[in-house]
């Protein structure tokens, strides 16, 4: 009974330690990604999807410190596994409907964008602009 207690118990001080490094990688990496300290940052956003593979946040990060870096597959990558992880995930929706544009795939871009109003809640003014930017540039 007692070796039954004793295994529990480290059992859930074990889950709860690597539930702390989880949250500290991605804090960390939130930090020196808002202190425009890239690199760094991209490794503790690699960490965090380490231990939690479906870190959708960490994802989204990476995909914005390969925009900042101008490593746009990457990016695009990064912004698809967002939307794979959570496919009403507005920020990398309309972010990859950016991407796309910016690299003249309009029927893409546009696409994502309906895909976006459809959904949105936090991003609709953006969806807005972003379908006048579309419109204007497929003009062209």
């Amino acid at each position: 009974m007692i070796f039954r207690l004793v295994k529990i118990f480290l059992f859930l001080t074990t889950l709860t330690v690597d539930s702390f490094a989880k949250t500290q990688y991605f804090n960390e990496g939130v930090s020196l990604f808002n202190n425009k300290n890239y690199n760094q940052a991209k490794f503790k956003f690699e960490q965090e999807i380490v231990l939690n593979p479906k870190s959708e946040l960490s994802y989204l990060y990476l995909s914005k410190i390969f925009n900042n870096l101008k490593k746009f597959k990457l990016e695009e990558q990064n912004l698809n596994t967002v939307i794979l992880l959570n496919p009403r995930n507005e920020e990398a929706i309309y972010n990859l409907a950016k991407l796309k544009l910016r690299n003249s795939d309009y029927k893409k871009s546009k696409e994502l964008n309906k895909r976006l109003i459809n959904l949105c809640k936090e991003f609709c003014a953006k969806s807005k602009n972003l379908e006048i930017e579309i419109e204007n540039l497929s003009k062209k």
